[in-house]
């Protein structure tokens, strides 16, 4: 039975007493649901037509404005190409704010663009990396970074937390990350995950961007096998994608003082380790500022997250940019899951694209306000 696993990302984390949620082809669902009574393994259908949720999630795009950035639509998901458009647009328009520049490029040749975004009020500013996409099927995460640069835009002048914030500290925002992946996501498997380099031996195509980084690389949590979801590559930051950040952050890592990461889905604040279960040395810091910017996102629409280090919280996994950035002496490192917990699992609906950046963008601001008070 060949399925997709969408919570868990990898068999190994399945023991008893997991909740997993599976993709299956409709004809192998004629299989496995007698093999499941037979086993006793209860089971929920959450979508029972995944071709039409498909459809109904980017909705009928044929009445939007592809060009038109004025009325940009924050509230929809869009195209690697329409993001990268705007990216261009904000760099023209908003100039003051904010600098694009790229970073290096993909495996399909694509260009890495990363937002700078922050008043140069100083020579030397601290700052914070916030990546995007790093998996190609969670949508929610680039819509999430352009929706944060919307909302610094928007509310600089009026905020005086937004204002403190982009005159004291640098954004560097990347909203895809693997750029290959998600356009692929777009146009050819809307639930691809990893990236889309080549494997000769395999024929399988693509590693998983968060299982490539150089921490206890392809140890327990990521696969050695090039077909697998977790597959870790065939050496750390083989991929062009992670190479290309690793290098920026390191070429940055006096400066940065936060890596946050965006996800989906489990509503999950996480924080290291991932690889075991140990305690970071500066805890008391980084899980206060997880505790605080959980309820700041609660008090929204009351979704509650869980919060705590990713190795029991979710799952020990090796190789990821979370444990590879703290690693590097970046103190406030930050993977967020977010909605939901698995009713729509990676076809969120765009209707809850506004609530989840909404609440998401509270705890953001607490995380980076936090930073700002001295505790380390």
């Amino acid at each position: 039975l060949q399925v997709d696993l969408w919570q868990p990302s990898s068999p190994f984390h399945i023991v008893e007493g997991t909740v997993t949620d599976v993709r299956v082809p409709q004809n192998t669902s004629r299989s496995l649901l007698p093999y499941l009574q037979q086993a006793n393994i209860q089971y929920t259908i959450l979508i029972s037509d995944l071709q039409k949720a498909i459809e109904n999630q980017t909705g009928l795009r044929s009445y939007r404005n592809r060009r038109s950035l004025s009325g940009y639509n924050y509230e929809v998901y869009h195209s690697l190409e329409e993001i990268q458009d705007w990216m261009h647009h904000l760099n023209k328009t908003h100039s003051d704010l904010v600098h694009m520049f790229s970073v290096g490029k993909s495996y399909e040749g694509r260009p890495l663009f990363v937002l700078k975004l922050g008043k140069r009020s100083r020579p030397y500013k601290k700052a914070v990396w916030i990546d995007c996409g790093i998996h190609a099927r969670e949508w929610i995460g680039p819509a999430f970074c352009q929706w944060f640069v919307k909302e610094a835009l928007q509310t600089y002048q009026t905020d005086p937390a937004m204002r403190k914030m982009l005159t004291q500290l640098y954004f560097y925002i990347m909203p895809v990350f693997n750029v290959d992946g998600y356009h692929f996501s777009w146009t050819n498997d809307r639930f691809w995950r990893k990236t889309r380099s080549k494997n000769t031996r395999f024929r399988c195509h693509g590693v998983d961007a968060n299982r490539n980084w150089k921490v206890k690389w392809c140890d327990e949590g990521a696969s050695f096998h090039p077909c697998d979801d977790t597959y870790c590559g065939p050496f750390p930051e083989s991929e062009p994608e992670v190479k290309a950040v690793a290098h920026f952050l390191r070429k940055h890592r006096k400066q940065i003082k936060a890596y946050l990461s965006f996800h989906a889905y489990a509503q999950m604040l996480l924080y290291p380790y991932s690889y075991k279960y140990a305690t970071i040395p500066n805890f008391s810091c980084v899980e206060s500022a997880a505790y605080n910017a959980v309820n700041a996102l609660q008090s929204a629409y009351g979704i509650r997250y869980r919060y705590g280090p990713a190795s029991s919280t979710l799952y020990v996994s090796s190789g990821s940019s979370m444990d590879w950035a703290y690693k590097n002496g970046i103190p406030y490192a930050f993977a967020f899951e977010l909605r939901d917990t698995g009713h729509f699992g990676f076809l969120l609906p765009e209707t809850l694209i506004k609530p989840t950046c909404t609440e998401t963008m509270l705890a953001v601001k607490n995380i980076t306000l936090h930073l700002l008070k001295k505790c380390h």
